[in-house]
Formats: C-alpha cells, structure tokens, sequence
C-alpha cells in the first residue's frame, strides 16, 4: 500500500515568505556534514540553529488545535491547524481602526517561527510578496501559554497594537538568520517597515548556520575535494586558508565573530544601509568589525565625533540599551560588555579575554554533559561554568580565595561570578549576568542606579553597609550617602524608588537561591506581592516568579496579564497566605526592612518612596 505524502514545494518557487538561497559563496550547513560530523551533530542540537525555522509539526512549540488566544487587548486570535499547516484569524495590525468600525479581520498561514528555547514568535505571510506579518500574541515555550507580545519586552504600558509588518525582514534577518539579503520594492528602505509593498528576501540559511562563523564555504569545499590537500593539511600546522576557523583567531578577532550579533550597532551612514539591502552585511568572519559597522561603545566613546554622528540619527541606540555610565543593560548584547572590561581592555592578546575563553560553539567529546544540557546553559564550555574560568587566568586566587572574597569556600559569596559578573542585565523575562567584568562598588549604584553585587545577594542591607565593608575589605572609597541609603536596605530603594529595570532585576533576585539564602525570605512577600500590580508586565512576571519560590506560596495562582482589579484581588491574597502562614519567630523587626517593633509594615514609608 502506498503512503501518501504532501507535495514538497522546491525552496525557489516559494513567493509568500523570505526562502534559503545558495550563492556569494554560500553553500548551506548541510555541505558541511560529511567532514565535519561530530561538529555538525552540535551546531545542530544548539538553539542557535533553531532561532529562525520554517513552520512546520516538528518546529512549531505552542499548540494551534482550535485554540482562541483572548489575551492581547482588543483582538481575539484564532488558532488553528490544518495538516501540516497553521493558521491564525486576528485583527489586522495594518489596518486602521476607527471609533465607528471594527478592526478588519484577517486569516493568515503562519510561515515561520524565531526562537525555539525561552519563547517562540510565529511570522505570517502577507499579501506582499515575501513581506512578514508577527502574531501579536507569542508564545512562553516553559509556561506552555499565549502572552501579548509587548509583555516579553520592559516595555512602557500602552494599549496601542503596534505592527511588527516587515520587521523580520528588515531587522531580524540580521541575526536570526545567515547572510540575509531584504531588497524593498526600489531597493531602498521605506520610512516604515509596514509600507514595504515588496521585500525580496532571501538568506543563505534560517538560523545562525556554519557560514555564519567559518564565512562562506564554497571554495573551502571545493579545494577540499583534493584528499591529497586534506592529508597535508592535517600533517601541517598551519590553518586551511580557504576558510575561518575562530578559534585560530586572535582573542579581538574571535570575540567579534560572536559581536556581529551579540552587540549593540548601527550603520556608520543610512546609505551603508541601503547598500546592506542588496548586498547582505558586509562583515566576514575575520574581518575587523568596525570596518563595516558602528559598535556602541558609550563609556569609552561617549561625545566622539562618530559616536554623535550615529546618534543623531538613531538617538534611543545607547539610551535604551545601557546604564548612564556606558554598561551594558539588555540581554543579547554581551559583546559590549567583554570590550569594556579590564581583562580584554589591559591585557595583552595571550591572556585576554574571548568569548571562546568561557563558551564553544561545538561540544567537546571530553564534555561528559548531555548535548541537551550543554546547549540548554548557554554553551559553556565543560568545567568553565564555575571558578575555573576565571582561575585559568588568575591562578594565585587558587590558594588565597577565601582570603581575598571573605567568605566561606563553598559560599555563593566565593564565586567569582557572582561578585563580578551580577545580574544586571534584563531580558527574556529573566535576569541575566552582565558580561563587564567589574569589581561592586556603592559609589556605581549611587551614580546609576546599577544594583551592586553584594546588594544583590545581600537583599537586606544598605548601601552603608556595603560600603563599610568594601572599604574595610578592598579599601574601596566610601561616597556619601542620604538618610535613606544608610538606613533602608538597597533592594527596597530600587524595588520602592526605582525604573522598571531595577524593579525587575530586584523581584528576580528575590527568588534567587543564594540571595534567599544570605538575607532570608520571610520579609520578602509583602513587597513581592506589591509588584503584582506593577504597570510594566515583565516585572509583574518576575514578581509572581520568585513569590511561588517562597514558603507557602508554591501553590499561589496569578495571571501576570489579568485585567488590574483581578491582580489587586491577588495582591491581596497573596498578603493574606503570607500572614497566615509565617510563624511569631520569622517575624522580622527591622527599620532597614521598613518593619516596625510590632511586625507590622512601615505603611507611611512604603507609599511615600513609590510615590
């Protein structure tokens, strides 16, 4: 009996989404496998390759079976799967609406997916040649549920449904994708992505494939058909020249490899950009970086000629993207905080720092880890996911740890990240580590407002108490402080007073193990419910997060995306299972926790530093 199988559409003669096109070169990941093996089975297993796919039963994560998403304001998405495809019914972003009519609805086939490991976004066709429309609804793949997608971002609380129409096309084919090309109708960029009538968008390959680290292969592949060049090369120590292999590279070098998308940048000029659309990036791996690209780098080259220049004309590149003294604050960006710090600024090229110096594109077959859990922990290399990567550099810390962090050895406290790598960084609805290796001080939190380490960890103590021990520890000048920064604790400043940044950087912390183990959890669900009626969604997340952490909430339901009065409801519960849980002797009578002798909470305080 023969099987039926759906027709496969040759990748050339698809006309409703961007396609894979050979060429410049480029001969996709796929040429690689036969060489390459053991490299090609980890490179494919890592999300790097799953971060742009065609939407397919085996690549899409979220469940379309007749599902209606009601969680996005004013727009009821339908779901729904037939066969091997997927369709969603919504609200046309691209549409004007008006008081007297409703939105025009409009049924897409969902074409392509970004993402494949925290969330997935799905892409949909348009009736603009290879033009994508995005869902307004994505998908939290650990949650198994809808959210509207403005509320994965720290963004501003607004009920306008902004159009993400050409977005993939003109933006996020440059990292999510290998040498992309978006060639507009005329071959320029439209003021607005949404007004591309046309967008002939093609890539090497979906994904961060091969290419995207090696450069393109087709002459590498074509002089390696020689077996007797093969031989020579692997009696020879020198590098095969018809391709790049990073890791041969100097530390500078290498570590752009990985900036051309872990960075902040922009174009030099707009027509750097217009050319980009026909051309693809021009960057190669091993190429210097800054030759075809503006690299934000506001704490060395703030006021620069350039730097003012680009600025100009994209002001919001620096301003939303680092704290006021020029550190990274976003996730994705980790380039800009390795070319900041003193172990690649102050070293020299033998010992400074890479990305390869922590991270492998390829498991090793030492790793004893599984695939899945190398690729899963941001592809640390085997054993650099602790002290040891920064011992391999800074060897005498071996035998005098304790003595130069204080604290006990097996103490989160004697972690070498945790003390110079916090979490100051946001994004994925998740704190993340900054990757500026720096040393705490009270005097960056104060000119900032950046969460120092020890605060971070010490929930429960002030900037004054941090600073005496940094300065009695490490000699690290004191700076003067208000009333409140002595005698409130630092988190609650930042929790009560600051940006949503801080807030969120703050309610994640609250539920991280080694800060619930050095300030202790009990004082912590008042505040944490409070944020449950945050205005900013992210940090709503986090809050509800690290509050099931805590003793007698684990079982405490919370929609983060419910309307306002459903969340005061829920503040006031989790209030209630807070009081009606904890013992006389966790009471904690602390005026730095703005509790009073009575147990009860410094109301008059909380309310005057929100306001």
């Amino acid at each position: 009996m023969r099987q039926w199988r759906e027709p496969v559409t040759a990748e050339a003669q698809i006309r409703d989404r961007p396609i894979q096109v050979a060429g410049d070169g480029y001969v996709s990941s796929d040429a690689c496998k036969s060489c390459h093996p053991s490299e090609y089975d980890s490179w494919h297993a890592s999300f790097h390759r799953t971060m742009t796919q065609v939407a397919t039963p085996e690549t899409v994560r979220a469940n379309f079976d007749g599902i209606t998403v009601t969680d996005v304001p004013g727009n009821r998405i339908r779901l729904e799967r037939r066969g091997s495809e997927f369709w969603a019914e919504l609200n046309d972003p691209d549409s004007p609406s008006t008081n007297d009519a409703a939105p025009a609805r409009i049924e897409r086939r969902i074409v392509m997916t970004t993402g494949s490991h925290q969330q997935q976004v799905y892409w949909y066709r348009t009736s603009r040649s290879r033009v994508l429309g995005q869902l307004p609804a994505m998908y939290l793949i650990a949650d198994g549920r809808w959210i509207p997608r403005p509320a994965a971002f720290m963004r501003p609380p607004t009920d306008d449904v902004l159009s993400e129409t050409g977005r993939w096309n003109g933006v996020c084919i440059n990292c999510h994708a290998t040498h992309g090309k978006w060639m507009f109708g005329g071959g320029a960029v439209p003021p607005r992505l949404d007004e591309a009538q046309s967008a002939e968008t093609t890539t090497a390959e979906f994904g961060i494939a091969c290419e995207a680290c090696h450069g393109p292969s087709a002459e590498h592949i074509r002089l390696n058909q020689n077996p007797v060049r093969r031989y020579n090369l692997h009696l020879s120590a020198k590098s095969d020249p018809s391709t790049v292999q990073p890791a041969r590279l100097d530390s500078t070098l290498t570590s752009q490899v990985c900036g051309q998308c872990h960075g902040v940048w922009n174009y030099y000029e707009r027509e750097d950009e217009q050319r980009v659309n026909v051309t693809g990036l021009l960057y190669r791996p091993g190429d210097e970086l800054r030759q075809t690209r503006f690299v934000a780098q506001p704490a060395t080259d703030r006021g620069s000629p350039i730097t003012e220049h680009v600025l100009a004309r994209d002001p919001g590149l620096v301003r939303d993207s680092f704290w006021s003294d020029g550190m990274i604050r976003v996730s994705g960006r980790e380039y800009n905080g390795l070319i900041e710090s003193p172990c690649f600024k102050d070293a020299t090229d033998s010992h400074k720092l890479s990305c390869s110096s922590c991270h492998t594109m390829h498991k090793s077959p030492a790793d004893p880890r599984s695939i899945d859990v190398w690729a899963d922990t941001h592809q640390v290399s085997a054993g650099m996911d602790g002290n040891e990567a920064c011992l391999q550099c800074h060897e005498p810390m071996r035998t005098r740890l304790t003595a130069h962090t204080r604290h006990e050895a097996t103490s989160s406290g004697s972690s070498c990240q945790n003390c110079h790598m916090p979490y100051t960084t946001f994004g994925l609805l998740r704190a993340l580590r900054s990757h500026q290796i720096s040393s705490p001080t009270v005097d960056a939190s104060v000119r900032t407002g950046r969460p120092n380490a020890c605060n971070l960890c010490h929930l429960d103590k002030t900037l004054q108490w941090t600073s005496e021990y940094l300065a009695t520890w490490y000699t690290t000048p004191k700076v003067a402080l208000n009333q409140e920064q002595e005698t409130i604790a630092a988190s609650l400043l930042w929790l009560l007073k600051g940006d949503a940044g801080q807030r969120a950087l703050v309610a994640w912390s609250m539920g991280w193990k080694p800060a619930q183990t050095a300030s202790g959890t009990s004082w912590t669900p008042p505040y944490l419910a409070g944020l449950l009626d945050d205005p900013y969604d992210a940090v709503r997340y986090l809050a509800y997060r690290s509050l099931r952490s805590l003793p007698g909430l684990g079982a405490f339901t919370y929609d983060f995306i419910a309307p306002s009065e459903r969340r005061l409801a829920d503040v006031a519960t989790a209030l209630a299972l807070w009081q009606n849980t904890r013992s006389p002797s966790e009471i904690r009578v602390d005026r730095t926790l703005l509790f009073e002798p009575a147990g009860s909470m410094s109301a008059e305080t909380v309310k005057r530093l929100v306001a």
